[in-house]
Order: structure tokens, then C-alpha cells, then sequence
């Protein structure tokens, strides 16, 4: 980091349906590549941001935090959150920009996070691009015992995208439930870390579980096998949100108007 700048972080919402994740990539159209080139209009500046984490295609997040440099002193950085949002796409809108230390780091520093997964009991017009819809009637406490073992154990190779080796895949959760609605289903997981497509993975293989009544201690067969191939398929994009994310130096959270 440059001695003349200052760090930043920007807190966003995005629905995720028309965009290929959040990582730029090429020749595909990213939550990052907008809001950089957003932020180089209002800074001239060419700055690059390093987000939390990454979503894949069609997922969303209601809560999401990138970091960046840039000269601009706190006291104009604030007037950037009206400019960014009048020249951004609908499906992004920017919460707030928190001055932050030199050293600060919107993945590494996350303490938490926290996501959750919704499914319509009824097929909607309006919804379809933010939850999976399933005319499968879930049983919440029998799926509540499984998520007691998915708390219970600290390795979750099988379900992580296969070809893909992280430094590990050790994750501790501290919650994991299914809630009925009126009209829906949600699963919400939080943890200290994620594999990639491991939400996508546990949804899919729960609502398998569910669909074959199939005895909870499966789960952990499937789970010390460390084998992606034998959980189920991942659950569709759509019906996944990143709800929140925890440091240790940011208390202020917002009250996202996109949760469901």
C-alpha cells in the first residue's frame, strides 16, 4: 500500500442472477468488474478491489465487503456512496465505506460468515430468481438432526468442488438450521470459513436425505469418506445468499432491504 493512501472498506448488497459471480473473469460480466469501474469514474483513480470472498453465478449477497486504496480523505470518501449508487446497475447498491488500518484485509480479517438458503413451497413468478422452488414437503426437525452432525464434525472435503485444493478443508460451523416459513424454507449456516460450493453441496445432499428418508448417520458415512462424489448434487444458484459477514474491528451492520 501506497504511503499516501488510505484503506477502505466498501459494504454492498448484489442479486447475483445476471452476473457471473463476483471474481472478475474473462469475457463474463462480474459483481467486481462493475464496481471497479465504477469506483475509477468517481476517484480517476485505477483502483482494484479485493472482495470477502466469491459467489458463483446466479448466488446473491445481502451483505458483502471489498476493500481498496485510493488518495480521497474519509470526509469525501462518503460522498462516493450517493455517486456510486446513481451510477451502478440496479442488481448493486452500496451500503456504506468504513475508513479502516493500512493492514486490513476484506477476506483474511473475516471472522465469520454466515449464509442462507431459501426454498419456495410454492412456485412463484416473482421469486424465481431468488429461491429454489420444490413441490417436496421438507421435514425441518428431521433435517435439524442432521444438521447436529454437520456441527459435530470439522472436515467437509465431500463437499467441496472437486478440483479445486485449499489449504485445507477444515471449517468450524457455530450454527446450522432449518426454518419453516409460511411460504418458504431457510437453512442458514455460518462458519469461519467456506469450501467453494460447499453451501450448494449440503443443501443438495439434505433435501436428498430428505426426499429418500435415508438414516442420519449416512450423513457422517458420506462426510469421513472425503469424497465429493458421494453427497448429492448442489442445490441450484439461485435460491443461495451471503447474509453476512463478521470482523473484529466493524460493529455496524446494516439492515439489508434485499433479505427475504
Amino acid at each position: 500500500m501506497n504511503n499516501n493512501t488510505n484503506r477502505y472498506f466498501i459494504e454492498l448488497a448484489y442479486k447475483g442472477t445476471h452476473y457471473h459471480g463476483w471474481q472478475i473473469q474473462p469475457n463474463a460480466i462480474t459483481v467486481q468488474e462493475d464496481l471497479n469501474n465504477a469506483l475509477r469514474i468517481i476517484s480517476k483513480e485505477n483502483i482494484e478491489t479485493m472482495g470477502c470472498g466469491r459467489t458463483d453465478t446466479g448466488v446473491h449477497a445481502s451483505q458483502f465487503y471489498a476493500h481498496f486504496d485510493s488518495i480521497a480523505e474519509p470526509e469525501e470518501i462518503k460522498i462516493w456512496i450517493r455517486k456510486l449508487n446513481s451510477i451502478l446497475k440496479n442488481n448493486i447498491f452500496i451500503f456504506d465505506i468504513h475508513a479502516v488500518n493500512s493492514n486490513a484485509h476484506a477476506r483474511f480479517d473475516a471472522t465469520s460468515r454466515s449464509y442462507s438458503y431459501y426454498i419456495a413451497k410454492h412456485k412463484s413468478i416473482f421469486l424465481r430468481d431468488l429461491m429454489w422452488f420444490t413441490p417436496l414437503k421438507l421435514d425441518v426437525n428431521y433435517l435439524n438432526s442432521l444438521t447436529e452432525i454437520l456441527k459435530s464434525v470439522k472436515q467437509f472435503e465431500s463437499f467441496s468442488k472437486t478440483g479445486i485444493e485449499p489449504s485445507t478443508f477444515e471449517c468450524e460451523l457455530t450454527e446450522a438450521i432449518w426454518i419453516e416459513h409460511e411460504h418458504s424454507y431457510q437453512f442458514t449456516i455460518t462458519a469461519n470459513r467456506f469450501l467453494r460450493g460447499m453451501v450448494r453441496a449440503i443443501v443438495g445432499t439434505m433435501y436428498e436425505f430428505n426426499k429418500s428418508q435415508l438414516p442420519a448417520s449416512l450423513l457422517l458415512d458420506i462426510i469421513n469418506s472425503a469424497d465429493r462424489s458421494k453427497a448429492g448434487h448442489a442445490a441450484p444458484p439461485q435460491g443461495l445468499f451471503l447474509e453476512q459477514i463478521t470482523y473484529p474491528y466493524l460493529t455496524k451492520l446494516s439492515q439489508s432491504p434485499f433479505k427475504i
